[in-house]
């Protein structure tokens, strides 16, 4: 191996240690700078070396935009479900069941994870697939998300491990990574995540990797499957498993009798509270396998195993008045202010109520006595009425019709729950969320405006929508309570440089209903320029990748308005940019022929294809025409389309045609002497998708 290699694979020894000493022991021994240092050399050594390419490399935990289909695969052992009681009474039915059968056996006793449910295959030591329990036979490989989960370890340590084994646990959204993604999908308008188990199973879900890498999933394991486990007990194998670097919990114990099976369930009721991820009961599992087998199962579910589930803690307190919150997108939210009480060791004084619909079907009243608990430990909601307490004057609670901050009649979209306040243009609370939401760090990124500079230039005429930040002067912030001079110059800086900011971010800023991040990206992609988008219809704009139905209208209800257009052709002239980055072709083997990509495809993604169209110097179109050239036709794709590609005369392509296409592209470039500087721009950022 060559000194280059050498250095390769100890760098990735050196980051699978460090990240074990992290994320899975908790015991950190360098520091993030030199954690990320190595990081980076890694990263850019093995770009300049593709050669040394690894699927188990620590550089994948960043993950990649590139979208993956996920197939469905077949468990090798079928991961069942467990019964569940919410009951003492049933449990200990349970375990004399377990001692008449059993004679003697032993529990191991385990925290229920409140996550979803994931099964990991190693071969060599080395992960090589991430399932998703799907419905107990065939799961979804979610490989390359899984991949990027930092306590997942991609390469085992030490050693005694069997050539081929499963190992079974939980995708868990710990709490503060909850909080943190509710918080900004808030900011953007898009709908909120119920509890973190919901926000697990739909982060796992995400096609994008790179977005699942900074969600800040989490992956405790509970479960050996294998042919050839180094011990007979499910108790000594978890432990040597955490010696091969797995994070297992460290919250288990051996129980040996009924009163110490009670005593674990008593003292995990409570302290799971202080926990920073989500539970909701206890597992029992019977330890040796020799009595597991004895035991054996149900259809469904083993008859060594059972799941006690905690009672949600619940107070009852007075409900006091109702406000109601106008967001940036106009929707408007009733929150519940409660007398304070004692929930799940926090004081609660607010409460979501969600919508009217929510409210008139709990009825809830002005001083009802309501009940409030944590919906995924974590949300306050109110859950229901005690009506015995009801006071005898009580009206049904009637809800606002016009918008609590400037007066307009609310509206309700047909399919939404919420209701809204369509002034959008005069509307305090909205210019003001767009704004704050147009400066953000993921957005236009503009330092030394907070949401109080933004609201005091609001208050005193200098701002007014986003395209204003670019008419400011520093003259006109300099006298301004808390800014001075310098400050006022950074601010101005610092607006300068975000018409610096890449073309999806500037589509992300714009603030349209549910396109997020990830929306704004793919819809960049797949257009390339803002006219584009504007001009799109709904059919072309539903080609791009995750905009359904929903976020096509969203859009072209943005830009039906004039006062939005008008927004936009400021901010262009400002010189904010509306294009997406050209990037250095490949090729021009596929140059002045446009191609159309329709259906699911069972190997790529359709952006991974149209990025090989496009690094080949073709063209996508969005919808069949007779300027098309060729129809790339996946499973399931639409009949109307392939109807009119057959009418045009258009030539359709299967997915293994194109491939053969582009891998004769790469024949002849490669056969051709390719020039120095070119070579070179391309070992820095590599075209993703050349798989062939």
């Amino acid at each position: 191996m060559t000194e280059t290699g050498k250095r390769i694979e100890e760098l990735r020894r050196q980051l699978n240690y460090h990240n074990r000493k992290y994320y899975v022991d908790n015991a950190p021994e360098i520091s993030d700078f030199d954690f990320d240092r190595m990081m980076r050399e890694l990263q850019d050594l093995e770009q300049a070396h593709p050669e040394y390419a690894d699927p188990n490399s620590p550089t994948v935990r960043v993950g990649s935009d590139i979208t993956s289909e996920f197939r469905s695969v077949e468990h090798r052992f079928p991961m069942l479900s467990l019964g569940n009681t919410y009951s003492l009474e049933e449990l200990h039915e349970f375990l004399a069941r377990i001692e008449k059968e059993a004679e003697g056996a032993e529990y191991v006793c385990e925290l229920k994870f409140d996550g979803t449910a994931i099964s990991l295959t190693y071969e060599h030591g080395r992960l090589v697939r991430a399932v998703t329990r799907g419905d107990g036979t065939r799961g979804d490989d979610v490989t390359a998300n899984v991949r990027t989960i930092r306590s997942v370890p991609l390469v085992l340590s030490g050693g005694g491990w069997p050539d081929l084994f499963e190992i079974r646990g939980e995708i868990l959204m710990p709490y503060t990574s909850f909080d943190r993604l509710n918080a900004e999908r808030e900011e953007q308008g898009e709908s909120l995540f119920a509890n973190p188990r919901n926000a697990a199973a739909g982060t796992l879900k995400q096609q994008s990797s790179a977005v699942v890498a900074k969600r800040g999933l989490d992956c405790t394991l509970y479960q050996l499957a294998g042919d050839r486990l180094p011990h007979e007990s499910h108790w000594e194998n978890l432990q040597e498993a955490r010696e091969w670097g797995f994070k297992v919990s460290d919250h288990m114990r051996i129980c040996r009798s009924e009163e110490e099976v009670d005593a674990f369930i008593a003292h995990w009721d409570e302290a799971r509270k202080q926990l920073p991820f989500p539970t909701d009961g206890v597992v029992i599992k019977v330890n040796r396998y020799a009595d597991q087998r004895a035991l054996g199962f149900t259809a469904k579910a083993p008859k060594w195993a059972v799941a006690y589930k905690f009672k949600a803690e619940q107070a009852l307190t007075e409900l006091l008045s109702v406000d109601f919150q106008v967001g940036r997108t106009g929707a408007v939210t009733p929150v519940a202010n409660l007398e304070p009480v004692l929930l799940a060791g926090t004081t609660v004084k607010r409460a979501s109520l969600h919508n009217a619909e929510q409210i008139a079907l709990l009825d809830i009243r002005l001083h009802d006595r309501v009940y409030v608990e944590k919906g995924g430990e974590i949300i306050p909601k109110i859950t229901g009425v005690e009506l015995a307490e009801r006071p005898a004057d009580s009206e049904p609670f009637r809800y606002i019709d016009r918008c609590p901050e400037c007066g307009t009649e609310l509206v309700r979209y047909e399919g939404e729950a919420k209701h809204y306040c369509p002034n959008q243009n005069a509307c305090r609370p909205q210019i003001l969320g767009r704004i704050i939401h147009f400066i953000r760090r993921k957005a236009m990124d503009i330092e030394g405006l907070g949401e109080e500079t933004v609201e005091l230039l609001f208050e005193s005429g200098l701002l007014k929508n986003v395209a204003d930040l670019y008419d400011l002067r520093a003259d006109q912030l300099s006298p301004l309570p808390r800014l001075g001079e310098k400050s006022a110059e950074n601010i101005i800086r610092s607006i300068r440089r975000s018409t610096e900011v890449p073309f999806h971010r500037v589509l992300f800023a714009l603030g349209i209903r549910f396109v997020g991040e990830t929306t704004a990206k793919y819809l960049a992609g797949h257009f390339g320029t803002l006219e584009a988008v504007m001009q799109a219809t709904r059919e072309e704009l539903v080609e791009a990748e995750e905009v359904g139905d929903k976020i096509a209208d969203a859009i072209l209800d943005y830009f039906a308005d004039a006062g939005n257009r008008r927004i936009v052709e400021r901010l262009e002239a400002a010189g904010v940019r509306t294009e997406a980055e050209r990037k250095q072709l490949l090729s021009e083997s596929l140059a002045g022929l446009q191609f159309v990509i329709s259906g699911k495809f069972s190997r790529h993604g359709r952006d991974e294809l149209k990025a090989l169209i496009e690094s080949h110097g073709g063209k996508n179109l969005a919808a069949v025409s007779a300027q098309t050239d060729y129809l790339v036709a996946g499973e399931k794709m639409g009949p109307a389309k392939l109807k009119k590609a057959e009418k045009l005369g258009v030539k359709i392509l299967s997915e293994e045609e194109f491939e053969q296409m582009i891998a004769a592209a790469e024949t002849t470039r490669t056969a051709g002497e390719e020039p120095e500087a070119e070579a070179a721009d391309r070992s820095v950022e590599p075209v993703q998708g050349s798989l062939f």
